[in-house]
């Protein structure tokens, strides 16, 4: 079984990813674009990856944008994105918060009409 292990910037949130990743999307939509400040959002999504938080679980919240699908979660103290199990089924894990290498390619970039 894979393991992945990550991290937020100030490194108060600790966790590791037992399992494989399913696909990796860089979604250039909107809300993706406004949240990371960037270009798009780069994540990791599996089905049937466990989520084991190692420490500051009690760091992390989440913002879920009214009216739509958009969340994310992040260290109430550095700000940085961390994985997310808000829809049911569904781990998110935003692709910089790893410490270790990650050998999935992009599986393909989304929303990209309202790329930047």
């Amino acid at each position: 079984m894979t393991k992945h292990v990550g991290s937020c910037l100030c490194g108060t949130a600790k966790f590791e990813v037992h399992g494989d990743f399913d696909s990796f999307y860089l979604c250039h939509c909107e809300y993706c674009q406004k949240d990371t400040g960037s270009a798009h959002a780069a994540n990791l999504f599996s089905q049937s990856a466990k989520l084991v938080w190692q420490s500051g679980v009690d760091a992390v919240t989440s913002f879920t944008l009214p009216g739509t699908r958009h969340n994310k979660s992040f260290c109430k103290l550095c700000g940085s994105a961390l994985p997310n199990t808000q829809v049911a089924g569904l781990l998110v894990v935003p692709a910089g918060c790893l410490d270790t290498e990650v050998s999935v390619l992009p599986t393909a970039h989304i929303f990209t009409s309202s790329r930047a």
